[in-house]
Parts: C-alpha cells; sequence; structure tokens
C-alpha cells in the first residue's frame, strides 16, 4: 500500500503523486511518514522533504508550513517549495555563503529583527543546497 502525497505551495503543487515512505523536517525534529501512519497534524521547520516514490529518493525544499496525514494521504502546505533536482547547486551554494556573510554580520548587532531575518535567510539557503544534494559544512 502507498501513500499519496501532496505539496502545495501558494504558486504551485510541486509534489502530487504517491510515495511509499516520505520524510518531513517538522519543528521537533525528522518525522517518518510511512503507510497506516495514524492522523497526525504537524509544524513544518525550513528544510529538506524526502519522499520514496520507488526505488529512489527525491529531495524538496520546504519553506516552512504544515503536514497532515489522514487514511494514507500525506498533504503538506508550504510557504514556499523547490525539488532538488530543480536547484542549481552552484548559485545556491553562493547565496549560502552570502546568507552565511549576512548571518555572522547581524549576530553582532543589536537589532533584533535585521538578526531573525538573517537566520531565515540562512535556513532557507541551507536547505536549497540540501535539497539539491550539496553538502552543507558550517
Amino acid at each position: 500500500m502507498t501513500l499519496t502525497v501532496r505539496v502545495i505551495a501558494p504558486d504551485k503543487t510541486v509534489w502530487d503523486s504517491s510515495a511509499e515512505e516520505v520524510i518531513l523536517p517538522s519543528t521537533t525534529g525528522q518525522l517518518g511518514i510511512l503507510s497506516g501512519h495514524a492522523p497526525l497534524l504537524t509544524a513544518l521547520e525550513i528544510g529538506v522533504m524526502r519522499v520514496r516514490p520507488g526505488k529512489d529518493w527525491v529531495s524538496i525544499a520546504l519553506m516552512g508550513g504544515f503536514a497532515e496525514v489522514e487514511q494514507n494521504e500525506v498533504t503538506i502546505l508550504v510557504n514556499g517549495a523547490e525539488r532538488g533536482d530543480a536547484i542549481d547547486q552552484e548559485q545556491a551554494k553562493a547565496d549560502l555563503a552570502e546568507a552565511q556573510t549576512r548571518l555572522s554580520q547581524a549576530e553582532q548587532g543589536e537589532n533584533r529583527q535585521e538578526r531573525l531575518q538573517a537566520q531565515r535567510r540562512f535556513k532557507r539557503a541551507r536547505a536549497r543546497v540540501q535539497a539539491s544534494g550539496g553538502v552543507v559544512q558550517i
């Protein structure tokens, strides 16, 4: 038995297909979903979702949102999402380096709002690199 998985962002549906297994970046840690999972509603962190439609895994960068699991259907509503195979890894790495620099600068300042925005930018950039198959070294 398989799962029906839908990843829906405000501007597009990123994934709408069946899968054997899903791993989600919940706010409390990684969450694995298999067929027959108990009903669940969880908040999602900015991070990488992994979905296994067959033998191979597909990575999708999620920009935070919510997931609902019910009767072998996984519905994921997110602020933004991007399939890893659609991400330019070199550009993603450059964006991560820039986000890291901005975060370092913001952490030295006293502006809390600027610091939070820099942390969010860094998490988004890191998720894009990881989803594209890149390794993040911090």
